[in-house]
């Protein structure tokens, strides 16, 4: 394991049960949607059946929101770009321990790979509009 990993194991972060490893209350699954396979390190896609379900399910486009914005948001993305996924980051719903971590997702490294960076009351507006690209 990287020592990030390592790190992460023995903190128990996003551990089954705790607060970071639990659905947020706003945002449990429904009845009938589909659930992804727990991911091993920090891809949403690397280890997972989420390409295959989002494919089977005529998805091509991504929303990002969540924890950690440098490894977890930023690897997930990278993934979900070059399988040809359109990805979308919400930058007011990802966080990171840092600043920092932050400013290198959003400044230097987001740019590179996301189809568009929004803030939620951008995205929702968008929705609200019918607009079909953000």
């Amino acid at each position: 394991m990287s020592p990030c990993q390592e790190a992460t194991r023995k903190g128990q972060v996003f551990a089954a049960g705790t607060w970071g490893g639990e659905f947020h209350p706003d945002f449990q699954p429904r009845e009938g949607e589909l659930r992804v396979h727990e991911h091993w390190s920090a891809s949403g896609f690397a280890n997972t059946d989420l390409d295959f379900l989002l494919k089977q399910h005529h998805v091509s486009r991504i929303v990002l929101i969540g924890m950690r914005a440098n490894t977890c948001i930023e690897t997930t993305a990278r993934f979900a770009q070059e399988l040809g996924y359109h990805v979308t980051l919400i930058k007011d719903a990802i966080a990171a321990f840092r600043p920092e971590e932050m400013q290198a997702t959003f400044e230097l490294n987001a740019p590179t790979y996301a189809h568009a960076i929004l803030t939620a009351e951008e995205f929702i507006s968008g929705l609200s509009h019918g607009a079909t690209s953000p």
